[in-house]
């Protein structure tokens, strides 16, 4: 079987992939030539890549994600992107592996070459882009530290400048009212004196 009779097969109810690990086993008990017993990954594994039954029971899923990807001449994420579809929506998973454009929208062949890209890269590299992603980040940290240390500086200084606005204000009316009050002291006891001089 190659891969096209396994997409034409998962289009029909009786080929239907399982959803939500590679195998069902109970299922596979009942009726080992169904292959509904399986899901999308499993039946690739098993009916393309030879895979036993126990093989498919105790592997771990990210060497599955891996032997799919290999078995089918896509990505690991393409793999998992398989599996993810597979498991959450309903229906085949076909439109995934035939017109990935429908999950990824119109940029697919871009996200599909990039992902082909990660797959490529090796181990230096990896530590290449982790370092980079690391650097940017504290960059990125230390300039909203540099803006927000400014703002809540100007903030300070225009809070420090609103209360000492407001203390000189007050400063000044107290000193104009101290003052005011003397002249007006000053006066009356003028005007108290001029009078007594009258009188006499």
């Amino acid at each position: 079987m190659d891969i096209a009779e396994l997409i034409a097969q998962w289009d029909i109810n009786e080929g239907k992939p399982f959803k939500g690990s590679l195998i069902d086993a109970d299922a596979y008990k009942a009726n080992p030539d169904s292959p509904s017993c399986m899901c999308a990954q499993g039946q690739a594994l098993h009916y393309i890549g030879g895979r036993s039954i126990e093989w498919l029971q105790n592997v771990e899923q990210s060497e599955a994600d891996a032997e799919t990807a290999k078995l089918l001449g896509i990505s690991r994420a393409h793999a998992i992107l398989l599996r993810s579809v597979n498991d959450s929506v309903d229906g085949a998973p076909s439109v995934v592996l035939t017109h990935p454009e429908k999950v990824l929208g119109d940029q697919a062949h871009i996200v599909l070459a990039f992902w082909r890209h990660l797959d490529m890269m090796k181990a230096e590299q990896w530590d290449a882009a982790w370092d980079a992603a690391r650097d940017a980040a504290l960059v990125a940290a230390g300039d909203a530290a540099w803006v927000a240390a400014r703002v809540a500086a100007r903030d300070a200084a225009r809070d420090a400048a609103l209360v000492a606005a407001g203390d000189a204000a007050w400063d000044a009316a107290l000193v104009a009212a101290r003052d005011a009050a003397w002249d007006a002291a000053r006066a009356a006891a003028w005007d108290a004196a001029l009078a007594a001089a009258g009188a006499r």
